[in-house]
């Protein structure tokens, strides 16, 4: 199997590593829009590279896209017109228009397109939905996610990011859908400002809070921040009826509790996503390898990315105006 890389960043790179480790794929060749990135990344590795004008050219079984966002919609265009299967990190497009039109014009092809959502394959969370959907949790009444990251990126990330609730809560709306097995109906968003400057130059906030309402009535929070000094934290409370369950409570959580006589958990803390998922990750690359061999269909395709968009779209303009916001307001 010859697989084709988009961009070769923090992750793109540490995809290509991974991937070059699996015995299916004989050759990785990488591309960036900065060949001399691409060239040194590809040197290091020991992989090829090309100019991305030429990626296509490759010989390609598969393309794994990392590139910038704004890449995004018309690398996934080619590689499904071009037949060839195409792995992409979230989102699908910067925004619901582009997400739509994404879908529109690969909506009628059979090549299939995975979208990164690497929470999905994570041990923790793949255990919780199956406690979910073999009932012994009873019904759900409260899902509490959290993604807590230790420190801001740069300002001129937050800039293009989208805003907090597009770029960060996107994973946990993606995994309370997919968890829970339920769509949502409406939200309820705040948000705030408590850091730096730049957050609220871009329209944006450091730190948010939502309440969504689910199809069922189940209710799910979500807590996001970029100034978790204690060390990157990413959890979900999965409470039933008859019983509970939570993801992410490992000896690395950043926690302390201040009960008498409760041990403190070793640690260290995860200093960010990259290696708190890291083995995520890599399930998530193994499952591409069966959509790219015709093994398996698309286990997260551009319509979840879409639904997991729509609520974070709904997020924003409920901070924005202070209001609760119901899903078909901004379906489109």
């Amino acid at each position: 199997m010859r697989l084709g890389l988009a961009g070769t960043g923090r992750i793109g790179t540490a995809h290509a590593e991974t991937l070059k480790g699996f015995e299916e794929v004989e050759s990785v060749v990488v591309a960036d829009v900065d060949t001399a990135r691409a060239a040194s990344a590809a040197a290091k590795l020991g992989v090829e590279s090309v100019p991305l004008e030429d990626l296509f050219a490759a010989g390609l079984d598969g393309l794994v896209v990392t590139a910038a966002t704004d890449a995004h919609p018309g690398l996934i265009i080619a590689a499904v017109d071009a037949g060839i299967p195409v792995f992409c990190e979230k989102p699908v497009a910067a925004d619901i228009p582009g997400t739509l039109a994404v879908i529109d014009r690969i909506g009628a092809s059979d090549v299939p397109v995975q979208i990164g959502f690497q929470r999905r394959f994570d041990a923790g969370y793949a255990a919780a939905r199956a406690a979910v959907a073999s009932g012994e949790l009873g019904w759900l009444h409260t899902l509490r996610a959290t993604t807590f990251d230790p420190a801001p990126p740069p300002a001129e990330y937050v800039a293009h990011s989208g805003g907090l609730f597009r770029d960060c809560g996107v994973h946990d709306f993606d995994i309370i859908r997919w968890v829970s097995g339920r769509e949502v109906e409406e939200v309820y968003a705040i948000g705030a400002n408590r850091g730096e400057q730049f957050f609220a130059d871009a329209g944006d906030v450091d730190t948010a809070a939502a309440t969504l309402t689910l199809d069922d009535g189940t209710l799910a929070t979500v807590s996001l921040t970029r100034y978790n000094g204690a060390g990157y934290d990413v959890r979900l409370d999965v409470l039933g009826s008859v019983s509970g369950v939570m993801v992410g409570l490992d000896d690395r959580a950043p926690l302390r509790s201040v009960e008498p006589g409760v041990a403190p958990l070793p640690g260290p803390a995860y200093p960010g996503f990259m290696e708190r998922f890291r083995p995520a990750y890599t399930t998530e690359l193994k499952a591409f390898l069966d959509v790219v061999a015709g093994r398996a269909p698309s286990p997260c395709g551009a319509a979840d990315a879409l639904a997991a968009f729509y609520i974070a779209e709904a997020c924003e303009v409920s901070r924005r105006e202070r209001r609760p916001v119901k899903l078909e307001e901004v379906r489109r």
